[in-house]
């Protein structure tokens, strides 16, 4: 089928929400949030005593959403209600990050409880925005239009944090006073940014009806059906085994992505290196996550699933003999290359798995899997920093995680356009 049938108006604006959205994971989860906990709320506190904190308040907000995806998911299939889902949680988060750019310096838990709230709106609203796919493609054509969004995202996400960067560099020639105050006015860019890229996706895709839907009593509706998915999983046997293998090599994957800034912080890199590393990290995989569709598209999901977590692997054995902010920027630009195609590819299998009558409560189990792979990781990380100082155990501990998963995604069955 020709790119432009393809990448059609719903297609495209499906996929700007993961340009709207990755603002948030790029500037305020990545590098943000991160630096001025360390260093402007915190202030005092050892680099340990900082990624403890971190970590807590990541593993806090993916067990809120852990509990409530599949719930909120069964309603949102019950009553049609997945749109007006996403934008009450994108309103939630965005209205949050903007808070973050009002907190006082060392009032380190006030930015930690609107970093809660922004993260446990951010994530629901992934679950909506992940189901709504069905919506705006065919299954043939789940890998390129999955990693789309991925690769627009990056872009997004990088074109914010560039500006944020130029901010931070010379506040002035944005009328600011200096370093702190711009980022402030960075937090409320990425709201107003995450707001106004949600509107196309509202405007223009429209939500299927679901033959199971009904009109009253949705909650009562949502908790029936979800004891009948949860007593009926058994029989999707390549759902179940998917997402056991994607829990632990996400886990592995996120992990990565959230305390990257932390650790490049705890060696002693400046926040312009780790600011211009996740840079490089995005601008390459803008133009790689899309390759990664293309080929996917052509040779199979699962090959590039597999490729990308030897990437991970390499990586990871990369940056525990690290010193140099020279090999900081090789690994993110590494990273970059296979991060968005490994999710991408992988929501891409999953959605080629699941039942299509019932998308948005499947894709609360998927989200559900994805915050226990969240949850995961931030233990693995408080419980390396509690036993050591230095950040390079946490990479160790990640190799069974890849290696685990990309066994389990050798036993799933899926379909010929998927393998």
């Amino acid at each position: 089928m020709p790119a432009s049938r393809i990448f059609n108006k719903k297609v495209i604006t499906w996929a700007f929400y993961d340009w709207a959205n990755s603002a948030f994971a790029l500037s305020v989860l990545a590098v943000l949030f991160p630096l001025m906990l360390g260093r402007y709320w915190v202030g005092d506190g050892s680099g340990a005593d900082t990624t403890v904190r971190l970590s807590s308040i990541t593993f806090l907000a993916s067990v809120i959403v852990l509990l409530s995806a599949p719930i909120l998911g069964t309603i949102a299939d019950a009553g049609g209600y997945r749109k007006r889902f996403l934008l009450i949680f994108a309103l939630l988060g965005a209205l949050a990050t903007c808070g973050l750019g009002f907190v006082g310096q060392g009032d380190w838990p006030t930015a930690l409880a609107l970093y809660l709230v922004a993260s446990i709106g951010y994530y629901s609203s992934i679950v909506f925005y992940d189901s709504l796919i069905i919506d705006v493609t065919e299954p043939r054509n789940y890998n390129m239009v999955s990693t789309l969004g991925f690769s627009v995202g990056y872009l997004g996400g990088a074109v914010l944090l560039a500006l944020h960067l130029w901010m931070l560099k010379s506040p002035q020639t944005f009328g600011l006073e200096n370093s702190t105050e711009a980022f402030s006015y960075a937090f409320i860019s990425v709201g107003a940014w995450w707001l106004i890229f949600l509107v196309p996706l509202l405007l223009f895709v429209k939500e299927k009806h679901s033959p199971n839907e009904v009109q009253s009593h949705p909650i009562r509706a949502a908790y029936a059906e979800l004891r009948s998915t949860i007593f009926a999983i058994s029989k999707y046997r390549n759902v179940t085994i998917f997402l056991g293998g994607y829990w632990l090599y996400i886990g592995g994957v996120f992990t990565v992505i959230f305390m990257a800034t932390n650790y490049g912080q705890r060696l002693g890199f400046e926040d312009s290196d780790l600011v211009m590393a996740l840079l490089i990290s995005n601008f390459v995989g803008f133009p790689a996550t899309m390759v990664y569709g293309v080929l996917a598209h052509r040779f199979g999901a699962r090959k590039g699933i597999y490729f990308a977590l030897t990437a991970y692997v390499g990586a990871c054995l990369w940056a525990i003999q690290m010193t140099e902010v020279q090999e900081f920027y090789i690994m993110a630009a590494v990273i970059g290359a296979v991060q968005g195609g490994v999710q991408g590819l992988s929501r891409s299998v999953y959605a080629s798995l699941i039942p299509a009558e019932q998308p948005g409560e499947f894709f609360g189990f998927y989200s559900m899997s994805t915050k226990f792979a969240h949850v995961l990781g931030p233990i693995m990380v408080t419980i390396a920093a509690l036993l050591s100082d230095d950040p390079k155990w946490v990479l160790l501990a990640l190799m069974p995680l890849f290696l685990a998963g990309a066994f389990l995604l050798a036993l799933v069955r899926v379909p010929p356009h998927a393998s």
